[in-house]
């Protein structure tokens, strides 16, 4: 049977039986392959030889492939490790000086002013933010602004450094796809590749700034679009992961450590874990839901957007002053109580989305997965009692389900639980995850994120808009 190498990007190229007496071979014609195969074999040859031979071609293409991309994903994965090393630490010092001085918040309000008006006259498309890195995976027609990286930077360190609840996952992501666009620049990479390198951007980004390098790789592929993952760019992106996550660590910073989950997994767990998935897909829901409200009702009667990060600091200062300082920053002291166990009510859980919410929804600078990182350990923790579930357990499954229904990246995180709490409770959490996934509807907190194929199974011609501010259906 004759053979066709179709392609030579890694990941496009296959090896598929070619049409009887046709001959296709990019670039070359057919009346040069009458007589003589793309091997260089003369038809007189033994059938296993030419065999042979086009196996070794496509290997060959195959071994050149690979290594192009090993070295460009590993040149992103060393920008996101060296810009998220640089981030982490100072960020550490910051909430550190923050925790310290428990009266900054009351700049909030100033502080949100100057970064709203950061933005407003200097940010240009940097605006843009994530959804705008992903928008430019579905269509590279633009360079991301070379301002992104140093704009979401500064923007991210003030913003906790007053308390804004603002998480880290932006920032990380919009550093590495900056660096990594500008990098691209440099070399002129043709469209399709700069689409492979921004998603490797992605994962060296993510995996870089929480220590967690096959769910950095794993979220990169599959957070762009509902119901589709990019294996085409598995290679890069999972260069990337690792060797940002390798500079970050090998320059000294050192991830948080958690106590390891292993429960005992029987029939009765799991129905109980289906009830917890759907209240953590209904919370992601609810957090993306109160978040757009917010961005649609603010601009709806403030039309100059630094004033309204400048009232959401105001509703911050007045929120921090009624039920304390817990819910600024990123909420660590409450994560970690969460995950140690410790009886919360379900009004810690409803207070941190208001808080996060509101910081968000105003245009403070950050990300938003540290945010639903304790927002779920918080709600895991509350139903911990009426399901009758051990409580540090269902913080932790909580801690990655609700990111998973907001960001429907339900792979990633079963896999990002199993980094961080080990694999004893691998099935837990892939149940939590999945169900929080299917419950959190068609809403996304990247609303450039695209719908491949519907949750009920269907591709539908007429497919639904993911919902959190605007997107576009793929």
């Amino acid at each position: 049977m004759e053979y066709a190498w179709l392609g030579s990007s890694y990941g496009r190229g296959v090896v598929r039986p070619a049409t009887p007496h046709k001959q296709v071979v990019p670039g070359i014609s057919m009346s040069m392959t009458e007589n003589r195969d793309m091997s260089g074999i003369p038809p007189s040859a033994p059938p296993w030889l030419a065999v042979l031979a086009r196996r070794n071609r496509e290997h060959a293409y195959l071994a050149a492939s690979l290594v192009r991309w090993i070295i460009l994903g590993s040149v992103s994965g060393g920008l996101a490790g060296l810009s998220g090393w640089v981030f982490l630490t100072v960020l550490d010092r910051i909430t550190d000086f923050r925790l310290e001085h428990d009266r900054m918040y009351f700049m909030l309000p100033v502080a949100g002013l100057i970064l709203g008006g950061m933005y407003h006259f200097f940010g240009g498309r940097a605006k843009g933010g994530s959804p705008l890195l992903i928008e430019q995976i579905h269509e590279p027609t633009e360079w991301l602004p070379r301002r992104m990286a140093p704009m979401i930077l500064l923007g991210t360190w003030a913003s906790q450094l007053f308390g804004a609840s603002v998480g880290r996952e932006g920032t990380a992501l919009q550093m590495s796809g900056g660096l990594t666009d500008t990098f691209a620049r440099l070399i002129r990479l043709k469209p399709d590749d700069r689409r492979t390198l921004l998603i490797a951007a992605l994962a060296g980004g993510f995996g870089a700034v929480f220590g967690v390098p096959v769910a950095g790789a794993v979220f990169a592929l599959e957070v762009q679009s509902l119901g589709r993952v990019r294996y085409e760019a598995i290679v890069p992106a999972l260069s990337a992961s690792i060797v940002g996550d390798l500079i970050v660590r090998g320059l000294g910073y050192h991830h948080a450590l958690r106590v390891p989950l292993d429960p005992r997994i029987d029939t009765w767990l799991i129905l109980k874990l289906l009830l917890g998935g759907v209240a953590f897909g209904l919370a992601g829901a609810a957090f993306i839901e109160l978040t757009e409200g917010l961005k649609s009702a603010t601009a709806r009667f403030i039309r100059f957007p630094p004033l309204r990060t400048f009232l959401g600091g105001l509703a911050l200062v007045g929120l921090t002053a009624w039920v304390g300082h817990d819910y600024l920053g990123m909420s660590l002291g409450i994560i970690d109580r969460a995950l140690a166990g410790d009886r919360l009510s379900f009004a810690v859980f409803a207070l941190k989305i208001l808080f996060a919410a509101i910081s968000i929804g105003t245009l403070f600078p950050g990300g938003e997965v540290t945010p639903l990182f304790a927002i779920g350990a918080t709600l895991g923790v509350a139903l911990a009692t009426p399901l009758n579930i051990e409580p540090s357990l269902l913080a932790g499954l909580g801690f990655v389900a609700v990111f998973a229904g907001a960001s429907n990246t339900p792979l990633a995180c079963t896999i990002l639980g199993i980094e961080i709490f080990g694999g004893g409770a691998a099935v837990p959490f892939a149940v939590v995850c999945v169900v929080a996934f299917v419950f959190s509807g068609h809403r996304s907190i990247y609303p450039t994120q695209r719908v491949a194929i519907t949750k009920t199974g269907r591709n539908l011609e007429h497919r639904p808009r993911i919902h959190g501010w605007h997107s576009r259906p793929e």
